[in-house]
């Protein structure tokens, strides 16, 4: 029986030591250089990051520069607002006291028949009497 009698080399039971020598040296060089390639993209991938972290770093600050400047003119404007909102309820006020005044005169003396001509002059304020008025421009108005 030759087929018996043949034996399948697996590499340690008894095959020429020289070549086995030879097949592990090899499989060591190919795991080394399978090994040297591995670090080599890690170190490529951490590299990468670091890049991308950097980047994003960056970018965040801009935002964060961004978002001050847009949060300082916000604010800047919310202080105009209250500024002009304090001069809208003085005008108010102001109107309020005139209308007062007016009802007492018109209560003293009669109805006034000029403003009947107009009708309410905050409806259309462009039919008021007596708006031949010049605006002058100074250089400071111009600058605006």
């Amino acid at each position: 029986m030759a087929s018996g009698d043949r034996r399948v080399s697996s590499g340690s039971d008894g095959g020429d030591p020289l070549l086995e020598e030879e097949r592990k040296r090899k499989r060591m060089q190919s795991n080394r250089e399978s090994a040297r390639r591995s670090r080599m993209r890690k170190q490529k991938q951490i590299e990468d990051l670091t890049e991308e972290v950097g980047r994003l770093k960056s970018d965040n600050d801009r935002l964060k520069e961004n978002i001050k400047v847009t949060e300082d003119a916000y604010a800047e404007k919310e202080a105009e607002n209250n500024v002009v909102r304090a001069q809208i309820m003085e005008l108010w006020e102001r109107l309020r006291s005139l209308n007062s005044m007016v009802k007492n005169a018109e209560d003293v003396n009669g109805p006034s028949n000029d403003m009947a001509l107009y009708g309410d002059p905050l409806l259309k304020p462009w039919f008021l009497p007596h708006l031949n008025f010049s605006l002058i421009a100074s250089n400071d108005m111009l600058r605006h």
